[in-house]
């Protein structure tokens, strides 16, 4: 088989996909990518087993059809050297072996192919089972953007390190935990007049992420209890899901928090971003002294005699308080906020803590995170 592509959009596609590869496969089939040549589409594939990703790109000069397994690492490699051009490959068999040429204006490639045979199928989903839904794009990426940080690092409880899909009839929502901090990203635009859930996996929510910021329309999603299908415009995901029974986090979520704090985010988080550098670095503890309409930010490290403290202005409506948080968690969830203002509402300095943007970008979502506290003596 034979065909005319130019060399950035192919390169473009194939890093597109190059990510779902592990560098150390535990098949070495993976290292490939498959090509699969069909009525003037080229079908590419990349996997490692668990998530599996294809990219079509349309070709105006092909000839022939089929399919071949390419070395991924040395064909990006020498498609990154190449300017904007229009490269030929020629893709055949020689002596018993595969072989790809690559032809460009001044020079040939070639690089070995492998059978394609080898390359494992993607799993079907079960028709009894398959769940469909559609939403636009942006808010697929929004939903994985608000919730990705917030998902845990937990060999013991594997539905923690992925994101909670929770699809109710008058809404979708996006969760994400790590037992200490929660998000909760929810949109009310979204009613796919039905119940059920799935928990996505942190490498595939990374890869859509990676992709869906250039995608326009909507997005297919298409799911049973082992795997979820994401058709996109030109690509399609095809991923394992992680299998058991998210905890109920609602019951976390306080509902009395009679004490509300509005602060500047970024005034926040620099000042924090200031005085965590002095706060011990096994407990990365700060302390906010909140009163009347002032927020004290302080930390220190006895051992090594050092302190620091700011204040912010603020509007504060309850009784005065300390509370103690992690530092790393308290900038990570103000990082990811994009709010001029954020609004902390607090109970008492041993109960959880919520935060939410004063600013919304579409009056359809709800956006919600939770931060426990640390013990602090005061």
């Amino acid at each position: 088989m034979r065909f005319v592509a130019s060399s950035t959009a192919l390169l473009g596609h194939l890093q597109s996909i190059s990510r779902v590869i592990n560098s150390k496969s535990t098949l070495p089939i993976l290292d490939n990518f498959l090509f699969k040549l069909q009525d003037n589409e080229l079908e590419i594939t990349a996997s490692d087993l668990e998530t599996t990703m294809t990219t079509q790109l349309q070709l105006d000069n092909a000839d022939g059809e089929g399919r071949m397994a390419v070395p991924a690492k040395m064909l990006l490699d020498t498609l990154k050297e190449f300017p904007e051009q229009p490269l030929t490959f020629e893709i055949q068999h020689k002596n018993d072996s595969r072989v790809i040429e690559i032809f460009s204006d001044n020079g040939k490639f070639t690089i070995p192919g492998y059978d394609p045979d080898e390359y494992p199928q993607w799993p079907q989903l079960k028709p009894e089972q398959n769940t469909r839904i559609e939403m636009p794009a942006e808010v697929l990426l929004k939903g994985i953007n608000s919730s990705l940080f917030a998902t845990a690092v937990d060999e013991l409880r594997p539905v923690m390190n992925g994101i909670f899909v929770q699809i109710k009839p008058q809404s979708l929502a996006f969760v994400a935990s790590d037992a200490h901090k929660l998000v909760r990203y929810r949109r009310s635009d979204i009613q796919p007049g039905f119940e059920n859930s799935f928990i996505l996996p942190k490498k595939p929510a990374n890869l859509l992420k990676g992709i869906l910021a250039k995608q326009p329309g909507t997005v297919r999603v298409e799911f049973d209890d082992k795997n979820a299908v994401f058709t996109l415009v030109g690509y399609k995901l095809i991923c394992r899901l992680t299998e058991g029974q998210y905890p109920n986090y609602e019951n976390v979520i306080p509902h009395q928090n009679p004490n509300k704090l509005v602060v500047d985010r970024a005034e926040l988080l620099t000042a924090l971003r200031r005085v965590s550098v002095f706060s011990n670095p096994s407990s990365n503890l700060v302390k906010l002294e909140i009163k009347d309409n002032m927020v004290v930010v302080s930390a220190q490290d006895i051992d090594f005699s050092t302190s620091a403290y700011e204040n912010i202005n603020a509007q504060y409506d309850g009784e005065s308080m300390h509370i103690g948080f992690k530092s790393l968690f308290l900038l990570e969830i103000l990082s990811n906020l994009s709010s001029n203002e954020v609004s902390i509402e607090l109970s008492d300095p041993i109960r959880a803590s919520l935060i939410f943007p004063m600013e919304k970008d579409s009056s359809h979502e709800d956006y919600l995170t939770l931060l426990m506290p640390m013990m602090i003596n005061i």
